[in-house]
């Protein structure tokens, strides 16, 4: 069996942590086709990488992964601080992403906060978006004071 199939039949029935945690193991072993079917069969699912457009679709998110695979091989990113609203047929999930980046004085880490969203499809649940900023150098902080202006 595929590690696509495996996939597909591991999250079938499944949750929308269980999706997460296999996108992420995909970008962790540079595995295009693991990472694609975490998401939905739908026209209109879309992915924005850190300071890149708007990707809508499966074969655009796709070549997107696939560069960035080529580039490097994997992403070595791994979620945390995961903050979830969901509901019976939804998940949101916003995550700080803790990426490490090779550079000529060794592994570095860059930060980068992270939305994915999840929808209960016929198949289980599966990705319909992600959503990521431009990275950091710290961590961001929780942003426990309320600002006084919303934009």
């Amino acid at each position: 069996m595929s590690t696509k199939s495996r996939l597909r039949a591991a999250t079938l029935g499944g949750t929308a942590d269980d999706v997460e945690n296999a996108f992420y193991e995909a970008l962790q072993r540079g595995d295009v086709d693991a990472l694609m079917a975490c998401w939905a069969d739908e026209d209109e699912v879309f992915c924005v990488h850190p300071g890149g457009p708007r990707l809508v679709g499966a074969v655009a998110i796709r070549a997107a992964f696939e560069q960035m695979f080529a580039n490097g091989g994997a992403i070595h990113a791994r979620p945390a601080r995961v903050r979830k609203v969901d509901a019976l047929a939804s998940s949101v999930h916003n995550v700080l992403e803790r990426i490490e980046v090779l550079t000529a004085e060794g592994p570095k880490h860059a930060f980068v906060l992270a939305t994915n969203v999840y929808h209960k499809t016929a198949q289980g649940w599966r990705m319909v978006a992600h959503h990521a900023s431009p990275g950091t150098a710290q961590a961001p902080d929780e942003g426990l004071d309320i600002p006084t202006v919303l934009h």
